[in-house]
């Protein structure tokens, strides 16, 4: 078992019976130096600093009890994804229902819009289309380019990434 296994395995317990869910888990510098373990954790309703806080205090001190990685020394550090953070699970998506997101699809394309709804299989997106002048809708009518919008449905295995746009407007 890898250590970011063993690190998901130790976190449970301490996931409040799915109140939390891990996002993303990084061990790094295993090699010599300091070892760096990244834990990101988020909930439906978000998280506090201080419920990172409690979870990274108790982790911590589990795997210096268990002398996680023997004698080399590490550093623990639990926080939530924050908003630049790609959103990679259904859960991720239904908090952010209303917001705007950029969707960077497996075929290269990207759409932009709103995020309408979250299902176990898609999501649906109004796309809003970028504008175009007349020339590149010519052109893009005689290539067969469709241009997508309004209310488009995204299934989860298309998706490459997708993460929500901030604006200050």
């Amino acid at each position: 078992m890898d250590d970011k296994a063993r690190v998901t395995e130790l976190l449970q317990p301490y996931l409040n019976n799915g109140q939390f869910y891990i996002v993303d888990i990084q061990v790094v510098g295993r090699r010599g130096g300091r070892i760096k373990v990244t834990v990101l954790v988020d909930s439906d309703t978000g998280i506090t600093i201080d419920e990172c806080a409690e979870i990274s205090r108790r982790l911590g001190s589990e795997m210096d009890e268990i002398n996680f990685f023997g004698d080399a020394p590490f550093t623990l550090e639990v926080s939530s994804p924050g908003v630049d953070f790609p959103l990679t699970f259904s859960r991720q998506f239904v908090r952010n229902i209303g917001r705007q997101l950029a969707v960077n699809l497996t075929d290269g394309s990207v759409l932009r819009g709103t995020l309408e709804s979250v299902d176990d299989t898609q999501i649906v997106l109004v796309v809003v289309p970028e504008p175009r002048s007349k020339t590149q809708q010519k052109k893009d009518a005689e290539a067969g380019i469709t241009v997508l919008s309004g209310p488009t449905p995204i299934r989860y295995d298309q998706i490459k990434k997708a993460t929500v746009e901030i604006s200050f407007k």
